[in-house]
């Protein structure tokens, strides 16, 4: 078939290759989300009167057909003269419906077509990812309750610094992974509003129900304005990586500590055997490949973003080939980091803890500021009682950190972590993902006609 922009002229073969790109091999990953919008676009034509209940029938089920090829190891084939998969699953459409098949793109554009393909694909991945910061965060508060006051040296600039717990070192990590959830909350809302109808920016003349294929897909509501949603193309995709950013940042914080506390000076934790490699030439070593990369592709999911922000960066309104290049970062960056957060449950569910390695790091001076509050709580100002105990360092004592640490009992201290509530929000949250969830898997079902994940 040729391409779908084609009006009797050949392009350069090198200017070819050069505007097709990857999308040719990047388009397998999104047939049928593609399939899906093209089903729903359907039934809007027919819905409008522009297809016949047999042109749209003939074309759901081949549609669906197409799908059921992507969903298998082989793939829908996407030739690079194709150029996308659009071109060539509108090609496959017209060699078995013949011109039953060109109808299908009547009323909308490749720019509204790629932008709700990649917003569905968007909804699928935000589902999972969503889901696997829940498991990783529950891992970690799993380690958190078991070890709440198991005491644990405190450090600032990595010097002992106050005496502190593995429940409130893994309580931390909940926090933060649970902050960084409402930022894919907020991803998700802006995702969740169909393009579909914006054409090539503004509309079409013709009377085509957004909103009926919007709910037929799944989606909350329509993005009013048709320019702003191809505006907001790679815009989107952005948000949702520079919260996966955030996300990540918290897991490489997580990777540097276990890497650092796992070393033997430290013993700390331990990781199984299964999770490390060895050396070509060092027999004794475990290594903690996992923990190293995913500190390094933690770096990675922020360059896909900041990638994306730099193609779209002061691109004026309507569309621009630009946005072509937002596509490879995107779908790397989502799927890079729901590997990372896969791999960081998995290290929190085998992890080790050593109560006792971590009695041994507690040596006297990480008491030194207790000592100073006791002085205050004799009548010295605080700033006096710093320049006593700092300028007798020696004096300080060992003790048991047990005694000291229940004495913290201000929210958020060593002794009123509150993990409980880490619990309910976790719940909370589980709670809305299975109705976004229930709400999406409906819709694919009822376009696809079977159960099947876009991503």
């Amino acid at each position: 078939m040729a391409k779908l922009w084609q009006k009797g002229f050949s392009i350069n073969a090198l200017l070819e290759s050069f505007t097709v790109g990857l999308d040719y091999q990047l388009d397998g990953q999104l047939v049928k989300a593609d399939c899906m919008g093209s089903i729903a676009h359907s039934r809007g034509l027919s819905k409008a009167g522009l297809l016949t209940r047999d042109e749209q029938a003939s074309l759901e089920a081949l549609l669906r057909e197409i799908a059921g090829m992507a969903d298998t190891s082989q793939g829908f084939p996407i030739r690079r003269e194709d150029e996308d998969c659009h071109t060539a699953i509108e090609a496959y459409l017209t060699e078995k419906l013949g011109q039953t098949g060109k109808k299908i793109h009547l009323g909308r554009s490749r720019n509204d077509q790629v932008l709700t393909m990649l917003r569905l694909f968007g909804k699928e991945r935000l589902i999972d990812l969503r889901s696997a910061l829940l498991s990783a965060a529950s891992a970690i508060l799993h380690i958190a309750q078991e070890h709440e006051f198991t005491p644990m040296p405190g450090r600032t600039h990595m010097q002992v610094a106050m005496p502190s717990t593995i429940g409130l070192w893994a309580g931390a990590f909940v926090q933060q992974l649970l902050d960084d959830y409402s930022l894919l909350q907020t991803a998700w809302h802006l995702n969740d509003q169909s393009p579909l109808g914006a054409a090539a920016s503004y509309g079409v003349p013709l009377p085509l129900d957004r909103e009926f294929t919007a709910k037929a897909m799944g989606f909350s509501r329509v993005q009013r304005n048709v320019l702003a949603a191809n505006n907001g193309r790679g815009k989107v995709e952005s948000i949702i990586l520079d919260a996966l950013d955030q996300v990540c940042i918290s897991l490489s914080k997580i990777a540097q500590d276990l890497i650092l506390f796992s070393l033997p000076e430290f013993g700390y934790f331990s990781l199984p055997d299964e999770l490390t490699s060895g050396s070509s030439i060092m027999p004794q070593k475990k290594n903690p490949d996992g923990l190293e990369l995913l500190r390094a592709r933690a770096g990675s999911v922020s360059g896909w973003a900041t990638q994306v922000k730099n193609v779209i960066r002061s691109l004026p309104s309507g569309y621009n080939r630009d946005f072509q290049d937002t596509k490879e970062p995107f779908l790397r960056g989502t799927s890079t980091a729901l590997e990372c957060l896969q791999i960081t449950r998995l290290t929190m569910e085998k992890l080790t803890v050593h109560p006792e390695a971590l009695k041994l790091g507690f040596s006297p001076d990480i008491y030194a500021t207790d000592d100073a509050i006791s002085l205050v709580e004799q009548g010295l100002s605080f700033r006096d009682a710093y320049r006593q105990v700092g300028m007798n360092i020696e004096q300080v004592q060992n003790r048991n950190p047990d005694d000291l640490l229940h004495r913290r009992q201000s929210t958020g201290y060593a002794g009123n972590l509150g993990l409980s509530s880490y619990r309910e929000t976790i719940q909370g949250y589980s709670d809305e993902l299975r109705a976004h969830e229930t709400v999406h898997r409906g819709a694919v079902r009822d376009c696809l006609g079977v159960e099947m994940k876009l991503a």
